[in-house]
C-alpha cells in the first residue's frame, strides 16, 4: 500500500479553512496513487484550543457536516484525520478517526494528557481509556497521539492487538537547540519511531505538524519507518509537505522470521508482574 504523510500547518479554531486544506491534500494524494492518507494531531481545529475546545468540538458520525466530506472521500482513499471529539455527555477528547470506504472505522480518544512545561491539556479534555487495534482493507494498524507513544505500554499493547502499521499523529513543539542541525525534540521523537519499529518489528508511519500558532513553532519532520528500524521516507523540517510512500506487509515475514520477537513475547509474564507491582 502507499501512504500519504500530509504535514501540515493548521489555523487555530478555523475548522472550515482546516477542511478545505485537507480536502485539497485528499486530492493531491489521491492523483498521486495513495491508499492512505494520515493528518497530524487535532488536524482540523489547530493545538492550542484551551476554552475554544468546546465551540470546535464535533462527533465522528457521517452526518457531521464536518465530517461529510471526508466520509464521502474516504470511499477512495482511507483517510487518518485529528479533531476534539464531543461525546453525549459533553465530555472533549483529543482523538483521531480511521475512515475508510464511506465508514468511520476507528476512534482513538488520547490516553496521556500532557499536563506540564508549556502544555495544558489536562484542563480541557477528558482522558481516553482504551488501546485498541483495527482492522483495515489493507492489515491489522494502530493509532496512537504525541504524548501516548512517550509511554512504551500504548505501542506495547497495539503489537500484542495484532498492529503491523502503527499511525502515530502528533503536534510535537519544537524544543532544545543542540550543536546539530536538529531540535533536540526532534531528535527525541526520531530516535524513539526508530526504536520502536525495531523492537516491534512493525511499521511506523509518524506525522507531525508544522507551523507556528500562539508564538509556539512546530518543527514537522514526519517519518516512516520499516519493521528492521529502516527509515522509508521523511519530510523535512520547518514546512508543510505531503510525501508519499510504499509500505510492503511481506516484509513482515522476513523480519519476524530473522528476529522472533513476536513469537517469543510472554504477555501473561508481563500480565502477572503488572499485578504484583500494582498490588505492592
Amino acid at each position: 500500500m502507499k501512504i500519504a504523510l500530509a504535514q501540515i500547518n493548521t489555523k487555530l479554531g478555523n475548522v472550515p479553512a482546516n477542511l478545505e486544506k485537507h480536502m485539497e491534500l485528499i486530492s493531491q494524494a489521491r492523483k498521486q496513487e495513495a491508499d492512505l492518507i494520515v493528518f497530524p494531531e487535532l488536524s482540523l481545529t489547530g493545538y492550542i484550543l484551551q476554552d475554544l475546545s468546546s465551540a470546535v468540538a464535533i462527533r465522528p458520525l457521517p452526518s457531521d457536516p464536518t465530517f461529510a466530506p471526508l466520509v464521502e472521500a474516504s470511499k477512495n482513499i482511507d483517510i487518518v484525520v485529528g479533531f476534539v471529539e464531543e461525546d453525549l455527555r459533553s465530555r472533549y477528547f483529543i482523538s483521531a478517526a480511521y475512515l475508510s470506504r464511506g465508514e468511520v472505522l476507528h476512534v482513538h480518544r488520547k490516553v496521556y494528557l500532557p499536563t506540564y512545561g508549556l502544555f495544558d491539556e489536562g484542563r480541557f479534555f477528558d482522558y481516553g481509556n482504551q488501546v485498541q487495534a483495527f482492522d483495515t482493507r489493507f492489515g491489522r494498524m494502530g493509532i496512537l497521539i504525541c504524548e501516548d507513544f512517550w509511554h512504551a505500554s500504548p505501542p506495547y499493547l497495539l503489537w500484542l492487538d495484532g498492529a503491523d502499521l502503527m499511525l502515530f499523529i502528533s503536534a510535537s513543539p519544537s524544543r532544545g537547540l543542540t550543536e546539530s542541525p536538529k531540535l533536540e525534540s526532534s531528535r527525541w521523537v526520531e530516535h524513539i519511531n526508530q526504536a520502536y519499529a525495531s523492537l516491534f518489528t512493525s511499521f511506523i508511519a509518524a506525522v507531525n505538524r508544522v507551523g507556528y500558532e500562539d508564538g509556539i513553532n512546530y518543527w514537522g519532520g514526519s517519518t516512516l519507518h520499516g519493521p528492521n528500524g529502516e527509515l522509508l521516507a521523511n519530510c523535512p523540517y520547518q514546512e508543510e509537505s505531503l510525501i508519499v510512500a510504499e509500505v510492503n506487509f511481506n516484509q513482515l515475514q522476513h523480519i519476524r522470521t530473522r528476529l522472533p520477537l513476536l513469537r517469543d513475547e510472554r504477555p501473561e509474564m508481563t500480565l502477572r508482574e503488572l499485578n504484583r507491582i500494582i498490588k505492592k
